[in-house]
């Protein structure tokens, strides 16, 4: 199995920037997507980016120029920094993983919230 743990949630005006980290344990040897999604109150969860060992990333529209996905494969982190924050970002953030074998791993979750 694969755990996720996120951090780097908070509360931040519009215009303001964050860091958010994924730390990934377990059987981190068979993970081959890497991904954050998120979900506001009231709407499904969606993607915001992803990246695939060896492939390309992948923006949403609503983020792209905006936010950076990367990944430290030397200690198993992927992170997400979002700058220039609105208050249509505001959401928990998920980070997730897909293994070889088909199985899909979600993290707890930190929260987003961009307001003055």
């Amino acid at each position: 199995q694969v755990q996720l743990v996120e951090s780097g949630g908070g509360l931040v005006q519009p215009g303001g920037s964050l860091r958010l980290s994924c730390a990934a344990s377990g059987r981190t040897f068979s993970i081959y997507f890497w991904g954050w999604y998120r979900q506001s109150p009231g709407k499904d969860r969606e993607l915001v980016a992803t990246v695939p060992i060896g492939g390309t990333t992948n923006y949403a529209d609503s983020v792209k120029d905006r936010f950076t996905i990367s990944r430290d494969a030397s200690k198993d982190m992927l992170y997400l920094q979002m700058n220039s924050l609105k208050p249509e970002d505001t959401a928990v953030y998920y980070c997730n993983v897909w293994e070889n074998g088909g199985l899909k791993y979600w993290g707890q979750g930190t929260q987003v919230t961009v307001s003055s």
